[in-house]
């Protein structure tokens, strides 16, 4: 009698929750120890409107919204094309550099701008280490789970 074993129908959406939560995770460490270090976290866009504080929850709600974006490009890249690691990378190379335009354009103090900054690259950081991967041959044996 021989065994087969297959990969999981979803290898990813492991990976795809820690990059999300992992994202989040990092905008609101950094948000912390800016805060930590007396970093005045005000934004004035500059356009007649009032200066905007760069809370906590506004933070983490559009990290969440972003990572979850990336998620889920990566899923329909993984669909579309067996490049989906390589395009998806090409793809936040593109979009990191486009994230900076609005730190360029407010008007903040220097650290306000810098955690902002370091905020983008967290993310960044994080979303390509785990979303830009490889999935792996879906074929191969995966000895954690046998074919039912």
């Amino acid at each position: 009698m021989t065994t087969t074993f297959t990969r999981p129908a979803a290898p990813g959406l492991r990976r795809h929750a820690f990059a999300v939560g992992g994202a989040v995770l990092a905008t609101a460490l950094l948000w912390a120890t800016a805060r930590s270090l007396g970093v005045e976290l005000h934004v004035d866009p500059g356009d007649g409107r009032p200066a905007q504080v760069v809370g906590l929850p506004l933070i983490a709600g559009v990290t969440l919204v972003v990572s979850l974006l990336a998620s889920a490009t990566r899923a329909v890249l993984d669909r579309l094309t067996n490049r989906a690691p390589t395009v998806w990378t090409g793809l936040a190379a593109i979009v990191l550099p486009v994230s900076f335009v609005p730190v360029f354009y407010v008007e903040a103090s220097g650290g306000a701008k810098a955690t902002l900054a370091l905020m983008h690259l967290g993310v960044a950081a994080v979303l390509v280490s785990l979303l830009g991967r490889r999935n792996g041959d879906r074929t191969a044996p995966h000895l954690d789970r046998p074919e039912t």
